[in-house]
């Protein structure tokens, strides 16, 4: 058997390591430290073992598992040593007066700002206490005044490198858990942040030093507020923010569904692309000034001295965008690259990708669970393995008569043939990943790319970045993102723009990217062919759907708010949709949409809308602009806007009753006179009673005692179900005991907000549940709860989201039992 080679045994030896990251990744609850350093101590015994061994398959055998075992441990003390920098329970909710430095530029929101804060003192009581360094705070304009700055308000003069001393309230992070969902504390993790909160205005806020370091943030504040101001179109203005200074909240969100559906949302943020492109361009710049220096080249060659010049303007760049963690990722990728080159040896592209990950996933491990980390690697070897179109474009015209335009017209047409074939290959080969991390593709895509790249990356961003000295530049790059945002506007509304489809099992993503690859690899046709079965089953993947006489009900985490999705054989209802969250995010477009496409719903049946508050219509309209909506059912005024925007719309009334695939619906409230005597939107709430085979459940709004009275004494028994949804999130307003009696539920859910200002559920409340012997799910601990029918009649049992997927990362908030204090 023969030895194994150094390169191979690199390779091997990375491949280890990113197999150790990967397994801690999957740990529900850290280790204490000891058996973390105990591991690293045997892998480093390990490697000095096998560097001493005179036998290299003896070496091999010992340098993979001191690698994975090197590449666990060290992720879980990195792990450790986050978690340590956490808010202690204890001093969730209290009135703590903090002094730091604001620590980037503050975020403009339609209630105030939103900035980071680096925390340098705190205290509780006039004593010192312990709270993590960084947090993100909201500074909220006080009622009757304007959001926007003006610069005549603490509030609206914040700047990077500020010390202020605030009073404020913390909690740990926390956000929503739902299938296939963003996992916003992950993110706040891998940033850093470890705790969130409010600026209270209890003790006058004190700037105690204008400029405490932060130079470039504020450098950054200033070119993004000098664009914002001098750039007419806002919404040009956004996105040349984004580019230059890495303000993607500038965008705004309608173009960036625009840019979404057409595939080129990684164009408009700081992305490998971007920063990659720039450090190309600085290496072109300087390898023929590095030319004219003869004590230069003497000193270092012209094409490592402008490598190395290249990495140093991707530093720079990614400084001055922010030093967000894709950014960094970039840097060590590229760093990386530029450093095997100099070693001087020939490297391999698996071997150079597999040392580029090493060094990424050791300064930020949980970069494995991103799709930026994913796409970009895969992006990167896809074009690394398509040789013979490098090859080709390197060979010049063999006449060296031919004239200096014929020769131009040649290089033209061999970069761009390079260049169309490279987003060929990007993507089909990219196509399948992008469908198991976004669960949609976009068929646009490729032609939106072909002008996009270019004109963003080689023209729009230098412009944006050269008019902080020149900021009539600035005019010209947002006439070219005008034009580009038309263009893509008309492509995202062509029809079939956007392929969806659900999410597959592990087995069949997998047989997808193998597919691709054969696809993009220079391999025989026939084995090209193959790729076609293997991505059937992620194109259509297999959907399990209730039997005739049962539903699938899902009681979604959206916060402060409610949002149920059930599902029959052939037919979808969803009650209630959510929050609006700001003026710019709501739970339908955040939540709801993202969760009924990996479920493979393409269409809603029935919107039943309880009743006309925020927390529970806010997400109405992103649904119905989304999807194809059949009927909508409410007890919303006439005029309302939603009944507007319904294809069709009728008012839930009592006494309504329908069956769909074996499984009967009723309404038991309002009654119709009740439209004319009752004005509070919550007692106008539609009830809805929903009997299955083999469980039942009431949906029960936000109704309050006198309507539960007026239900409990026109017909009790109509009430009985085995799954109650907790009336007005568990609010003293309702629960009332002749109510619980009549429903005799088996299992409550409760949808609310984390540390909710209204104080949900109430204890009081939680007791009555209790003293019956109720099940009590809330949203907070759970996340979204799930119901699918197992074939055991009457077993009720449902699953939380937070105990199917768990990772020491997230929150776990505490039980209804022991609900926790009040903001």
């Amino acid at each position: 058997m023969p030895h194994p080679s150094p390169g191979a045994l690199l390779a091997t030896a990375g491949l280890a390591w990113l197999a150790g990251v990967a397994l801690q990744l999957q740990q529900a609850a850290l280790w204490p430290v000891a058996p973390y350093a105990v591991a690293i101590a045997l892998a480093v015994l390990a490697m000095v073992v096998a560097a001493r061994a005179r036998s290299r398959r003896l070496a091999a055998l010992l340098y993979l598992p001191a690698a994975a075992l090197a590449g666990f441990a060290l992720t879980g003390l990195n792990a450790a040593w986050r978690l340590a920098d956490g808010l202690a329970p204890d001093l969730e909710g209290r009135d703590l007066i903090v002094s730091g430095v604001v620590a980037d530029m503050p975020q403009a929101t339609a209630t105030g700002v939103r900035f980071r804060f680096e925390i340098e003192q705190a205290s509780l009581d006039a004593a010192a206490v312990r709270v993590p360094r960084r947090v993100t705070l909201a500074w909220y304009a006080a009622r009757g005044e304007e959001a926007a700055p003006v610069a005549d308000t603490p509030r609206q003069t914040l700047r990077p490198g500020q010390r202020w001393r605030l009073q404020v309230r913390l909690k740990q992070p926390h956000g929503n858990a739902n299938p296939h969902g963003f996992d916003y504390e992950l993110y706040l993790f891998e940033q850093g942040v470890r705790a969130s909160g409010y600026v209270r205005d209890g003790v006058a806020p004190v700037m105690l030093a204008p400029a405490s370091g932060f130079v470039i943030a504020r450098w950054r504040q200033s070119v993004r507020d000098a664009m914002l101001a001098g750039i007419g179109d806002a919404r040009a203005a956004g996105v040349l923010a984004a580019l230059a200074v890495g303000d993607q909240a500038a965008i705004a969100s309608a173009d960036w569904a625009v840019f979404r559906d057409t595939g080129v949302a990684h164009l408009m943020s700081i992305s490998g692309l971007h920063i990659t492109m720039f450090a190309w361009l600085a290496a072109l710049l300087v390898a023929p000034l590095w030319r004219r220096s003869t004590r230069a080249m003497a000193w270092l060659p012209a094409q490592r001295a402008a490598a190395w010049a290249g990495v140093a303007a991707a530093l720079g760049y990614a400084l001055f965008s922010g030093f967000g963690v894709p950014a960094q990722r970039t840097v060590w990728m590229l760093a990386t690259v530029v450093l095997l080159q100099s070693i001087g040896r020939r490297w391999p592209w698996p071997l150079v990708l597999i040392a580029a990950a090493v060094v990424v996933t050791a300064g930020d491990p949980w970069a494995l669970l991103q799709p930026g980390f994913w796409l970009s690697f895969m992006a990167v070897g896809l074009l690394m393995s398509s040789e013979p179109v490098h090859a080709a474009a390197a060979r010049k015209p063999s006449d060296g008569t031919e004239g200096r335009i014929l020769r131009a017209l040649r290089a033209l047409w061999r970069h761009a043939h390079a260049g169309i074939r490279a987003q060929a290959i990007a993507t089909v080969g990219l196509a399948p990943l992008t469908l198991v991390f976004f669960g949609q593709v976009s068929l646009v895509g490729f032609v939106a790319n072909l002008a996009a790249i270019p004109l963003v990356t080689l023209v729009v961003t230098p412009l944006a970045l050269l008019g902080a000295f020149f900021a009539p530049l600035w005019a010209l790059a947002a006439w070219m993102v005008e034009r580009l945002v038309a263009y893509l506007s008309w492509l995202a509304g062509l029809p079939l723009a956007v392929w969806s489809v659900a999410a597959a099992p592990a087995w069949a993503q997998l047989a997808a990217l193998l597919g691709a690859l054969l696809v993009v690899l220079p391999l025989p046709w026939r084995l090209r062919l193959l790729a076609v079965p293997l991505a059937v089953p992620l194109l259509l993947p297999p959907r399990i759907l209730p039997p005739h006489g049962q539903f699938a009900l899902t009681v979604v985490d959206v916060g402060q708010g409610t949002a149920v999705l059930l599902r029959t054989a052939n037919h979808l209802l969803v009650y209630d949709a959510g929050p609006r969250y700001s003026p710019d995010a709501d739970a339908g477009e955040r939540v709801l949409l993202p969760l009924l496409r990996s479920m493979g719903e393409s269409r809603i049946d029935l919107l039943m809308l309880s009743h006309r508050d925020n927390d529970h219509v806010g997400g109405a309209a992103a649904l119905l602009a989304a999807l194809p909506v059949a009927a909508v059912s409410s007890s919303l005024e006439p005029g309302h806007p939603l009944i507007l925007a319904a294809p069709r719309h009728s008012r839930c009334e009592a006494g309504q009753r329908w069956q769909w695939d074996g499984v009967g619906f009723e309404v038991l409230h309002p009654q119709p006179q009740d439209f004319e005597r009752l004005r509070k939107p919550n007692a106008l709430s539609c009830v809805l009673r929903v009997r299955g085979s083999d469980i039942s459940v009431l949906l029960a709004g936000d109704i309050e005692r006198q309507q539960e009275a007026a239900l409990v004494a026109a017909d009790a028994a109509a009430l009985r179900s085995d799954v109650l949804l907790v009336p007005h999130h568990g609010s003293r307003s309702s629960s009332s005991a002749a109510f619980l009696d009549a429903v005799q539920p088996r299992i409550a859910i409760i949808q609310a907000g984390y540390r909710n200002r209204f104080g949900h559920p109430a204890p009081d409340v939680v007791a009555r549940y209790r003293e019956r012997a109720v099940q009590l799910v809330a949203s907070p601990h759970c996340g979204a709860w799930t119901w699918t029918p197992s074939g055991s009649a009457g077993d009720v049992s449902g699953s939380c989201q937070r105990d199917a997927v768990r990772h020491y990362w997230q929150h776990r908030a505490a039980p209804p039992a022991s609900p926790g204090a009040v903001d």
